[in-house]
């Protein structure tokens, strides 16, 4: 079974949200940082603890999974988070709205980018042994702060903008809960390969392209008429999110 769900601590609910079993919901203050709280109380928290941090103009939360493969392999349940974020937002999306991606963490909306994810393991882990936990993160911008026309930032978006307009932060994450489940379902009954089929459906289509996913998450390429092929390292990639603003610690603008 690709990722584990347990129930060794009880987090305090918020009275708002209501996530189905097995999550258990971890609230923080505006101030707050999902994705490192998660990391910190992983060990402790287990399977299922959702944190989540109640901001107007962010979408910020974050899952701690606890799977029973080696990690060298294990990290593949990135691949599975970003789509249930995915299908979450297509989920609420005005039609024919495209969500996509820009491997392996960003996230946009009609091309523009509202944010992306992340994923964290244990420091020192041991690469042929299941981690204690995976976290995976995610943080979508639902409205813009920045003054002016939209039109002067056509490399960003928000979902409000992009008419996602009844789609609040706290009903995103309770989508992506319910995906996350169904896109781990896919996975324990049809392999990895269907996940990866859902993943790389969302990539931007390249002309004479092929690409797949390897058994450690790295991004394959082949090009037509060329025997070599381009091999993309997933660690590599998720220790510098690309979608990431390190100075605001948000999605880029």
């Amino acid at each position: 079974m690709p990722l584990e769900t347990s129930s060794r601590v009880r987090a305090p609910y918020a009275d708002s949200i209501e996530l189905p079993p097995p999550y258990r919901l971890v609230t923080l203050r505006e101030v707050g940082d999902a994705f490192a709280h998660a990391g910190k109380i992983a060990r402790d928290a287990g399977a299922g603890t959702m944190v989540f941090v109640g901001r107007f103009d962010l979408a910020e939360f974050a899952v701690v999974l606890e799977p029973d493969e080696p990690l060298r392999i294990a990290r593949r349940a990135f691949y599975a988070g970003c789509v249930a974020l995915a299908d979450a937002l297509a989920a609420h999306a005005p039609p024919e709205k495209p969500i996509s991606f820009d491997w392996p963490d960003a996230v946009r909306v009609d091309n523009g980018l509202v944010g992306g994810a992340r994923l964290a393991w244990p420091a020192g882990a041991d690469e042929d042994a299941p981690p204690d936990w995976l976290v995976f993160g995610a943080m979508i911008r639902t409205t813009s702060l920045a003054d002016g026309d939209p039109g002067l930032r056509p490399l960003a978006a928000a979902l409000e903008e992009e008419g996602f307009s009844d789609l609040g932060a706290g009903r995103l994450m309770q989508s992506f809960a319910r995906h996350l489940m169904v896109i781990t379902d896919t996975w324990q009954e049809r392999g990895f390969p269907a996940v990866a089929k859902e993943y790389l459906a969302r990539l931007a289509p390249q002309s004479g392209v092929r690409r797949d996913i390897d058994e450690a998450g790295n991004l394959l390429v082949r090009r037509t008429g060329k025997a070599d092929i381009e091999r993309r390292s997933l660690i590599a990639a998720l220790l510098a999110p690309s979608w990431l603003d390190p100075e605001t610690r948000g999605p880029r603008a």
